[in-house]
């Protein structure tokens, strides 16, 4: 007869054993964000002769390297808006550069709902949202945030962010680029006569050195890299993690970051998934996936792959983990307001093509943007644009016009020079294109229609995600009608704009305007309709018109508008004239003393941009204006 213990002991073992493979089928992997500024896939495991960059080449040979990864946009802050929810900045009312918007209650920063599920989430340390930092997104956000502050035990997620690598370390002073640099060895710095200038830029001796030095950060970076993957195995960490390197944009030099060109979107992505968590790679070690991914499609990943239900407000596809969803054919991209100047673009990639729609043609790609402008190759390639010494593809940067459409073949034309809109042999693809883009826009509730004043006014008292998907706030079936008849720039599109000019919808009024500015000289039909708006109820619709009638050389009637607008309560306004009064020129002379008054005394983005413009338009207008017309100086 058998004893007890002989009875039990097989049965204890088999609930021990279940109990072991339930606790194996829920270890859930630690994620570890590396993330670089303002670089492109300039890395050695991606092709690049020219760089240097031996830890991250081992990294890729460890992991799988993404050879289709797609920022938001060209810029910082939309794009980590759009890491942090998982949403377009389009729909959250986040596009704008450096702007601020509230979160609706049905969106959060993905970080809270890896809280809940019991994760550690530490970020080191930018955060730059555009909206202000819930509490309950991270245990620590500071310089000071690392996964050794968790309890013991606890999976975590960590962000841990270089700047060594932002635009503006290419044009510190030599000694700080060189502390910047110090780890770098002679064999490892980069010789400016061999780095590999894009058609796009001037070959100065300005555009080779600040190619070198984003060579040479890049470098400084890799060394950071290497010191935290150290960190990880040194705490014993390496195989219970998985780890994503990439880029928060494209590169940090002048028409590549800001701008929505491949040089400003297209990021490296490497993901190193260790034994234990192989089964949730895409390929093996040192292999590429050459699948779609956009910045939207990050946050609902991480979630994917943590085991938690990615919420059903997300717009982005997971592209690992058990909820993974179907690979992308298209990822979209955004170009609004960038720091002081308004555009408004939208973009279409896939595997082949990439289309832009350009809905403000009217305005230059070389729009002065303070920031840009400190680049020592921007401050040596507008030199040579005024001295009319620029030919080829450097020129195009400095047209006075942009196309309403680009469309690019990225397999023959990777530095997109070659506009393909409007060949008829791509004639198929740019209307399938064309289609996505409105598509896209609709379905997630764009409001880069909407004036930034108008999404600021009519989300006042819920939120710009709220009110994007509200026809009566955000008409965009219309507005989509009314910008495709502006962006026609054609004589025969004037009764329908004026019509517009009209509407009961100041969005709708705004567009009618804006057809008619890029009209020009041709909308002298309109004077009168013109002159009426300059009495709208909205400023944004003023300022407007008042560009439009300049433009027939109404300043008499426009100048007084204008000036007006620089004493508005809304930043946004007076830098919606400033931008007017900048593309007016020397006949906005007497305009300079108010001009010189209208300094924002906010601590906003937007007031910081109003300064920037009252710092420097003064300078730029008197630089046209002859001496005999220059009003005097207060």
């Amino acid at each position: 007869m058998k004893t007890w213990r002989e009875w039990w002991r097989p049965l204890v073992l088999a609930f021990i054993a279940l109990g072991a493979a339930g606790a194996a089928a829920t270890v859930r992997p630690n994620i570890l964000w590396i993330t670089a500024e303002d670089i492109c896939p300039n890395l050695g495991c991606y092709g690049d002769s020219y760089a240097v960059t031996p830890n991250l080449d081992r990294f890729a040979a460890q992991g799988v390297r993404y050879t289709h990864a797609f920022g938001i946009t060209g810029v910082c802050a939309p794009n980590r808006s759009c890491l942090i929810t998982g949403v377009f900045p389009s729909r959250l009312g986040s596009q704008n550069m450096r702007s601020t918007t509230v979160l609706p209650e049905t969106v959060k920063c993905f970080t809270e709902y890896l809280r809940r599920a019991g994760y550690y989430c530490g970020n080191n340390a930018k955060t730059d949202y555009n909206f202000a930092v819930p509490k309950s997104a991270w245990d620590d956000c500071s310089r000071q945030a690392h996964w050794r502050r968790r309890a013991p035990g606890q999976p975590f997620f960590a962000v841990f962010n270089h700047e060594v690598t932002h635009e503006s370390q290419i044009r510190v002073p030599e000694a700080r680029f060189q502390t910047n640099t110090k780890r770098l060895t002679p064999a490892q710095r980069h010789d400016p006569a061999k780095a590999p200038l894009p058609p796009y830029h001037p070959d100065t001796p300005e555009s080779r050195s600040d190619w070198a030095k984003y060579y040479d950060n890049i470098t400084a970076m890799d060394y950071q890299v290497s010191d935290l993957l150290a960190e990880l195995e040194k705490d014993g960490l390496a195989e219970d993690t998985i780890v994503f390197f990439f880029g928060d944009n494209g590169t940090g030099l002048p028409s590549c970051k800001k701008w929505i060109w491949d040089s400003g979107l297209r990021v490296p992505l490497i993901i190193r998934f260790p034994k234990k968590f192989q089964h949730l790679a895409p390929a093996g070690p040192g292999q590429t996936s050459d699948r779609l991914v956009s910045f939207v499609d990050f946050a609902p990943t991480v979630l994917s792959l943590c085991g938690v239900k990615v919420p059903g407000a997300m717009q982005g596809i997971p592209f690992l983990g058990e909820q993974a969803g179907a690979p992308r054919q298209y990822v979209h991209a955004i170009r609004d307001r960038m720091a002081e100047r308004f555009d408004l673009v939208r973009v279409v990639r896939d595997a082949r093509f990439q289309y832009h729609r350009n809905f403000l043609p009217h305005l230059s790609w070389s729009q002065f943007v303070s920031y840009t402008e400190e680049m020592p190759m921007m401050q040596s390639w507008r030199r040579l644009h005024k001295e009319g010494k620029l030919s080829g593809a450097a020129a195009r940067y400095f047209t006075p016009c942009k196309p309403a459409e680009e469309l690019y073949d990225m397999e023959k034309d990777p530095h997109q020079i070659n506009n393909l809109a409007g060949d008829p042999a791509y004639a198929r693809d740019q209307e399938r294109l064309r289609a996505e883009c409105a598509r896209w826009m609709k379905e997630t509730g764009d409001l880069g229609l909407l004036p930034e004043y108008e999404m600021q006014m009519r989300s006042r008292d819920s939120t710009p995600w709220e009110i994007a998907a509200d026809p009566a706030k955000n008409p965009l079936a219309e507005l989509l009608k009314a910008a495709d008849l502006a962006n026609r720039r054609e004589i025969g599109a004037l009764p329908d704009l004026v019509k517009y000019l009209e509407n009961r919808d100041a969005a709708l009024r705004w567009w009618g305007a804006q057809g008619l500015v890029a009209l020009g000289a041709e909308a002298r039909p309109a004077e009168e309709a013109l002159n009426r708006a300059l009495k709208d109820e909205s400023p944004a619709v003023r300022v407007a018109a008042a560009e439009a009638l300049g433009n027939l050389g109404r300043h008499d009637a426009a100048l007084p508008i204008l000036t007006d607008a620089l004493q508005n309560e809304a930043p946004v306004i007076r830098l919606a004239a400033l931008n007017v009064l900048d593309r007016f020129g020397a006949k906005a002379a007497s305009a300079l003393p108010a001009i010189r008054a209208a300094q924002s005394p906010g601590k906003d983005h937007l007031s910081d941009y109003v300064n920037r413009m009252v710092e420097y338009l003064p300078g730029q207008l008197e630089a046209r204006i002859s001496p005999k017309t220059k009003p005097p100086r207060p």
